[in-house]
């Protein structure tokens, strides 16, 4: 068995502020033992389903250079270092399941600690065919587009929300409940990993019931900026339009072409921030 876990960072338990996710502030480094530690518990859960298994940790935070490799599970293979073609769902392809560790909820979600898409500097929301979707949304269609299903979601409350209404089947592992965009009430570290390790044997057996949803070509793209002049440089794109001050959209053949382009979008916008 092939696992692919891809481990963010702000819905690790405890992380509730820009000073414990954002390199060079105060809590950062606490924040990244954190979070290597959330990923060491999926590894060992998914070896205490397959001793025999394979599994890639792919960091996709920020800089995608938080994860302590020295004290990540040795067994695991690490993901690295950025730019990406599939950004937080590089090498996903030929998995047998995906694991998500230390998500967000969407841009917008209400009472949602950490909530963004892509970066939350720039983008407010972004729609595929017309329908809203988060970081969680984006890479389990991704990952589905591939035939790997997503059968296990970590993060607060709300994300166990956003995942169960995107992925059919999914588990969930909730480390912290938000009280705001910057608060929460969190697990103690050590039983989130506790919590982790423990859901994942489970998860993975049942992987045969979980599909994420799909989006079949062609796709149709939208991005909501913050900005007007932050729609200028994806102007840049060939077959992106401004469809309104603050909106860009194109259309892509299929979902690998569609989470792509809108990476670069976010990519090119995050330029005029």
């Amino acid at each position: 068995m092939h696992v692919h876990i891809s481990v963010d960072m702000e819905g690790v338990a405890g992380a509730v502020t820009g000073t414990d996710v954002l390199p060079g502030q105060t809590d950062y480094e606490r924040t990244r033992h954190l979070m290597t530690a959330e990923a060491s518990a999926a590894v060992r859960g998914v070896f205490a389903h397959d001793g025999e298994a394979t599994v890639t940790v792919v960091d996709s935070h920020g800089p995608f250079t938080n994860i302590i490799q020295d004290e990540l599970d040795p067994r695991a293979r690490l993901v690295r270092g950025k730019p990406r073609p599939l950004a937080m769902m590089t090498n996903v392809e030929g998995a047998d399941a995906a694991i998500f560790v230390g998500y967000h909820g969407r841009a917008g979600t209400a009472g949602s600690v950490l909530a963004h898409t892509i970066n939350g500097g720039c983008v407010s929301d972004v729609r595929c065919n017309g329908r809203p979707v988060g970081e969680i949304g984006l890479n389990a269609a991704l990952a589905q587009h591939f035939g790997v299903p997503v059968v296990l979601v970590c993060g607060d409350d709300t994300v166990a929300a956003e995942a169960a209404s995107v992925i059919e089947g999914v588990s969930t592992v909730v480390g912290k409940w938000s009280l705001g965009a910057r608060a929460a009430e969190s697990l103690h570290p050590a039983r989130a990993c506790q919590q982790i390790e423990q859901a994942v044997p489970a998860a993975l057996t049942a992987r045969g019931a979980v599909r994420a949803l799909t989006f079949p070509g062609p796709v149709e793209v939208e991005v909501d900026l913050y900005r007007e002049v932050m729609v200028e440089n994806p102007l840049l794109i060939p077959g992106v339009e401004r469809t309104g001050a603050r909106t860009v959209a194109a259309v892509a053949p299929d979902f690998v072409h569609a989470y792509r382009l809108i990476m670069l979008v976010t990519m090119l916008a995050a330029v005029a921030n």
